[in-house]
Formats: C-alpha cells, structure tokens, sequence
C-alpha cells in the first residue's frame, strides 16, 4: 500500500505521442492504480517526450530535483520508461531517489539489488589485486603499513568541508525555483518564506523540524555564492 508524498513520471517516445496523449493516459491510470488506497499524496506529474536511446532528460532531472525537494519517491508507470540503461538505474541510486515501477513493484529492489551484487564482485576483486600486490611487494622487501591513528591533512580536511558545501548549495539551488514562487505570491521576509516552505511540506536539509527564519536566510546566502540569488536586491526581514 502506497504511502507518503509520490512524484509521478511519464514518457513517450515520439512528438505525436505527447502531442495526442496516446500512452500518457494508460500510463497516468497505471500509476494511480498503484497508488490507490494508502495515505499518499501526489506531489507533481512531470511528463517527457524522448527517445528512449536518449539519457538526456530533463524532465526527468527534473523529477529527480523534485523527488529531493520534498522527500517523495518517484514513481513509473512500466520500468522500460525509464530506461533500459542499467549505468542510468544506478545513478538514479546516486542521486538518493527510490522509485518504483508500477508494473513492477519490486523492480526497484531487484534491479539495485542485482547492481549492488555486480559492484561488490568489482570491489571483491580489486581488493585482491589490492592485496596480490602488497603481498608481492613485502616479498621483495618493501616496508609496508604505518600509523593507523593518522590525522587527516590539511588538505584533506579542506576536500571535506568542500564536500559538504557542494552538497549544501545543490540543495540550495534544488529549492530556488520554489522560493521564487512563494516570493511571487507575495512572501518577501525570510519568515514568510519559511512558512510557506512548511505549508508546502518540504523537508529540512536534515529532515527533521521545521524551517525557520535562519534556515532561510543560510540557503538564500547559499544562491547568492552560487550566482543565483532568488531575491532581486531586497533583503529578507527576520519577522
């Protein structure tokens, strides 16, 4: 039984497809058959016309971005809309998005399943010639291990903290576009904005709480190092 916030995507192949609506509809009552019964909500229905030979989709990253944006799972009407691509599937897994195919409930699981067993078989065996080699090179006589308590460098510190920065300000621009909206609608302070986040049931970078002011006010700082600033030269008020 489906439960929690959904976001739904559909895809034909051809330009008459999408402009006729033939496949959408099937596939728009296969998805909410799926969701039929269960606490559940649909978020947003995005609707792509490509080729299937085709991974460029950007209405597809765009309910991925959407997927994130709320905390939702995407879902599908038949797994060969989404692509036949098994690269594709896995960086879906990436991007930290669950899907579910409608004709296939548990084609999620199966699929990242079957893609995980192949991953660890390569990590399998790049840890033995990982270790064919150490071996090979203490019986020629090389010095092998060290201090197992090392301190990260300085360097390496920096990749880090670089790291969670990339990450915050992607989130940041994934909200953008709705902070954009709620300003359109009149919600200029940063508690406005912040109360309209929480209407619309986005979730916190950490998904726990509710956004207040201040959350506001680090991800708008956020656009504005990204070049992106979703407020044109008018400060957010704290009340």
């Amino acid at each position: 039984m489906a439960e929690g916030r959904w976001i739904s995507y559909l895809r034909v192949s051809t330009d008459r497809q999408g402009k006729s609506g033939l496949g959408i509809e099937a596939q728009r009552n296969a998805v909410a058959e799926y969701l039929n019964g269960g606490n559940w909500k649909l978020v947003k229905e995005l609707v792509e016309v490509e080729s299937g030979k085709n991974t460029d989709r950007p209405m597809l990253a765009e309910a991925i971005k959407t997927c994130r944006v709320y905390g939702a799972k995407l879902v599908i009407a038949k797994l060969d809309r989404l692509s036949r691509d098994a690269h594709f599937l896995l960086g879906l897994e990436k991007a930290g998005v669950d899907f579910v195919a409608a004709d296939m409930p548990n084609a999620n699981r199966l699929t990242v399943g079957i893609m995980a067993m192949v991953a660890e078989e390569e990590r399998r065996m790049i840890s033995k010639r990982t270790k064919d080699a150490l071996a090979a090179a203490k019986r020629r006589g090389t010095k092998l291990g060290g201090d197992r308590g090392v301190v990260p460098s300085k360097k390496a510190r920096a990749m880090a903290t670089e790291t969670l920065q990339a990450r915050a300000n992607a989130r940041a621009l994934d909200l953008a576009p709705i902070v954009r909206e709620l300003q359109a609608a009149g919600k200029m302070t940063l508690r406005a904005i912040a109360e309209g986040l929480n209407e619309a049931g986005i979730p916190t970078a950490r998904g726990r709480g509710e956004w207040s002011a201040v959350q506001v006010k680090r991800t708008l700082d956020r656009l504005s190092i990204a070049n992106c600033r979703p407020i044109d030269d008018q400060p957010g008020g704290m009340s």
